[in-house]
């Protein structure tokens, strides 16, 4: 059974590099419509991206440079943004370029095609997978969950601890995993993350009273400042005057109170540097999800997200 993974995965397994060091053994993974990885190093005038593939060059045509390219509902900014990092392909023929060079004719789109298909058809909410994140935006991230075929995380679904951009919970390139939160009719897929970070009390074993903690200031109110302990667990500290929300902090843990799902935090400093996300810590581990439940059991109130049916509800403290 073939796997699929993220766009980079396979690019330097031994069996990848195996399929493309002879011009026969590319013919021959041509025949078995094997979906091989090779990088990108120039995309033309004509948006053709051009592949290294160590015994011959290979060329992607613009139209199957993707699903959606040739239809219209994918800018062909999908192939520019290609260069230079790996991509996912099958190989269709061969041909003689102008120079009477031999090079293969590949087609990503139809790798595409093979991944929806065969893995994402058949994928349910509640599926946790892996896959590496390829864009940022201040409204979420996008994630790369096969062949390069992108996912939403939207940005409320990345953690409990609220965030302004998603740089703030993710580089670009990182591996992660995530959990299907939904699907339309066409296929596409809204995946989640927070759910796979902890609940509140697995969060909190992490902390006790009297210890003094890092932590990201996430916001500034009147009544308080919201400091981030984990991407799950924020705490709220006493005012204190020229704290900004971004800035880096240590807090005093002066109380954890389970049953209101409350820190209460003293700061002790805070100063701005610009530090990157460090890899999530992922609690769980398993490959589906049915109900995640984020409110410990001492409280009166019940946070949860539920993937059994047709609707996901998380409620954030």
């Amino acid at each position: 059974m073939t796997e699929f993974h993220p766009e980079g995965f396979i690019v330097n397994l031994p069996q990848n590099r195996a399929a493309m060091a002879s011009p026969s053994a590319l013919a021959e993974a041509c025949g078995a419509g094997t979906i091989l990885e090779a990088r990108a190093v120039v995309c033309d005038s004509d948006h053709n991206l051009l592949v290294e593939l160590g015994c011959m060059r290979g060329i992607i045509p613009r139209e199957e440079g993707a699903v959606g390219i040739r239809e219209g509902t994918v800018r062909d900014i999908a192939m520019i943004s290609k260069v230079n990092k790996p991509v996912s392909f099958v190989v269709k023929s061969f041909e003689k370029d102008s120079f009477g060079m031999l090079r293969a004719i590949l087609s990503r789109r139809e790798a595409q095609e093979i991944c929806q298909r065969e893995y994402i058809k058949n994928l349910r909410r509640g599926d946790v997978i892996p896959a590496r994140v390829t864009h940022l935006d201040s409204f979420g991230a996008f994630a790369d969950i096969g062949c390069g075929i992108p996912s939403l995380i939207p940005i409320d679904s990345l953690s409990v601890s609220r965030i302004e951009h998603s740089r703030e919970r993710f580089t670009s390139g990182m591996e992660i995993r995530a959990v299907i939160k939904s699907k339309d009719d066409t296929g596409r897929v809204c995946l989640s993350h927070k759910e796979l970070l902890g609940s509140w009390e697995e969060n909190a074993a992490r902390f006790q009273h009297g210890e003094t903690v890092a932590g990201i200031v996430r916001s500034v109110e009147e009544y308080g400042v919201f400091v981030e302990l984990t991407p799950n667990l924020a705490g709220l500290a006493e005012p204190r005057e020229g704290v900004r929300v971004g800035q880096q902090a240590s807090v005093y843990i002066k109380a954890l109170i389970p049953e209101r799902m409350k820190i209460k935090l003293i700061i002790i400093d805070t100063f701005s540097e610009s530090c990157p996300p460090p890899p999530p810590v992922y609690y769980y581990h398993g490959s589906h999800l049915d109900r995640f439940v984020y409110s410990p059991t001492s409280s009166d109130r019940l946070i949860e997200s539920r993937f059994d049916d047709e609707e996901t509800e998380f409620s954030c403290p």
